[in-house]
């Protein structure tokens, strides 16, 4: 029988500098999914990831029309997008005030949640900054299986998004073009979820275009009936 997915989130940050960037991260080799390939930053829902939908901006149900799924799912979806891209490039989606890197790594620890990372920075969770963007099903012939929520967000003003993670040996600004022609030369591996963005996104020109598109698509669940990698890991 297949692996029935666990629910999965991962944050397309996106920012203009002066033209349209994503920010990209090589996984490190030996990781049992998707090691060595070029990703957006997300992860797994956590248990935490669970809690109400206590946050400022567009309700639950909102989310869950546009992934479709339910609000207890959609609800998962957020919260994991908000706590992953924090703790793997420590942007943290709500106010502009700097928020110490012990509280990061508490986070990651699991000695703190990510209500009371929020609460200590002064922040407030700002599900506005968040727009879907898809949503991609593992086929159900591989062994690990991830129902993952794609999210596309420009990053807050004052906030940088860095490489300090565990889980990936790099990270860098791409334009989109650039990232899939890296890949074509073989500089980088990318799994069909991340090469299907980066050809939607670079016939965008800017930040403001992706987030206008973001809202205007039409989101179903994807599972592709093979996972072929375009280019190689090096």
């Amino acid at each position: 029988m297949p692996v029935v997915p666990k629910p999965a989130a991962t944050v397309i940050l996106v920012r203009d500098a002066p033209h349209l960037e994503v920010f990209l991260q090589r996984r490190v080799a030996g990781m049992a999914f998707a090691g060595g390939m070029t990703v957006f930053p997300g992860g797994g829902v956590a248990p935490e990831d669970r809690a109400p939908a206590d946050w400022v901006g567009r309700p639950a149900s909102w989310y869950a029309e546009r992934l479709c799924c339910d609000e207890a799912l959609a609800t998962a979806f957020v919260r994991a997008a908000v706590r992953e891209t924090f703790e793997e490039c420590g942007v943290l989606l709500g106010g502009t005030a700097p928020v110490p890197a012990h509280e990061r790594e508490a986070l990651v620890t699991r000695r703190r949640t990510l209500d009371e990372v929020l609460a200590a920075a002064g922040h407030v969770l700002n599900v506005e900054l968040l727009h879907p963007w898809a949503r991609w099903i593992t086929p159900e012939v591989s062994p690990k299986r991830y129902d993952t929520a794609f999210f596309v967000t420009a990053v807050p003003p004052g906030q940088e998004a860095d490489a300090r993670t565990t889980e990936a040996v790099e990270a860098s600004w791409w334009s989109p073009a650039e990232a899939l022609a890296a890949a074509d030369r073989g500089e980088l591996a990318l799994m069909p979820p991340t090469e299907r963005t980066l050809l939607d996104l670079a016939e965008l020109p800017d930040t403001a275009a992706v987030l206008a598109t973001a809202d205007e698509r039409d989101i179903v669940p994807i599972t592709p009936t093979e996972m072929r990698v375009r280019g190689k890991a090096g």
